[in-house]
């Protein structure tokens, strides 16, 4: 079963540049090329079941108060991070929406429960004879 088609508006996506970790060259300390990207569950447009399903998600880029936060800065330029982090909580969202087809219980059949029973029984009479051999 697939996830239904989801709408992320980016008005609800908060973006923030923050400067990169890591070695970078001359470039490390004057440019902020990663990104922050911060989504409130609660106040956004997606669906009650799917918000709820998004806190129940054991995740830790989800925070207590229910703030998805993403730290993007894999690529050198910040458009590609921004994509990147967009990308990876568009994924975190479909992660949540996927509801799995309901398990229905099994009863196992007549025939592999005397297989069973069977097997068992056999497994017993081969232990029981392992034991010290009494002479006469």
């Amino acid at each position: 079963m697939s996830a239904p088609r989801i709408e992320l508006r980016e008005s609800e996506v908060e973006f923030i540049a923050i400067r990169a970790q890591g070695a970078g060259g001359q470039n490390v300390n004057k440019v902020s090329n990663a990104i922050h990207l911060r989504f409130d569950i609660g106040a956004s447009s997606l669906p009650d079941e799917i918000k709820e399903r998004l806190r129940q998600l054991r995740d830790q880029r989800i925070s207590a108060d229910g703030v998805v936060i993403i730290k993007a800065q894999a690529h050198r330029s910040l458009d590609r991070n921004r994509l990147d982090a967009l990308t990876r909580l568009r994924e975190l969202i479909a992660r949540a929406a996927f509801t799995p087809k309901p398990r229905r219980p099994t009863r196992p059949t007549r025939g592999s429960q005397v297989r069973r029973v069977d097997s068992k029984v056999k497994r017993g009479t081969v232990k029981l004879l392992r034991g010290r051999v009494d002479e006469h």
